[in-house]
């Protein structure tokens, strides 16, 4: 391959990976043609990107970048599984669940915020992490449960006690009376 090919496919890597943070390795080599357009059309529903690297161009790419230790899962057919829009927790999860339809996938590694996920039963425990959303929603529930349980027996006895009073007024409105407490 020539030098200025190889220039074209480098800037074309990093137009494609400009801001990505996050990112799976994966080998879609085991899988059939029209498969793999089925699997691709699936993912870019939840605008996620698959592209094939080559490695060595990619390793160079990689180098001072967020992606850099993606460049240990770089041997073989490799492919970039990326998305500005979606967190590579949710790229886990799509593929995984990809891999009933698509067994022939290889699940290489990924990258969450400098922690590596190795091979395919670190990128399944990856697929099973909160996202960002979902991590936000636990704390804002888990800082919020204690408040809401103290309104709570603050306002019990309150409205025991005002359970109460409305009873005994709408019994006196009635003409009913009411038995002294003993």
């Amino acid at each position: 391959m020539s030098k200025t090919i190889k220039q074209i496919m480098m800037r074309d890597y990093q137009n494609r990976l400009d801001g990505v943070e996050e990112a799976m390795v994966i080998s879609i080599r085991g899988i059939k043609g029209t498969d793999t357009t089925r699997l691709r059309n699936n993912l870019r529903k939840s605008n996620i990107k698959v592209t094939v690297v080559q490695n060595a161009l990619a390793r160079n790419n990689f180098k001072g970048t967020a992606l850099e230790p993606l460049n240990k899962f770089l041997t073989g057919s490799s492919a970039l599984a990326y998305s500005a829009e979606q967190s590579v927790v949710n790229i886990a999860r799509q593929i995984v669940d990809s891999l009933k339809d698509f067994p022939g996938i290889e699940l290489k590694g990924a990258i969450l915020d400098g922690l590596l996920f190795e091979g395919k039963a670190g990128v399944e425990e990856l697929s099973k992490f909160p996202t960002r959303e979902e991590a936000i929603a636990q704390n804002v529930t888990l800082v919020l449960s204690p408040a809401r349980k103290l309104a709570a027996q603050i306002a019990g006895p309150g409205s025991g006690v005002a359970g109460l009073v409305k009873a005994i007024e709408s019994k006196l409105e009635k003409g009913e009376a009411i038995a002294k407490a003993g």
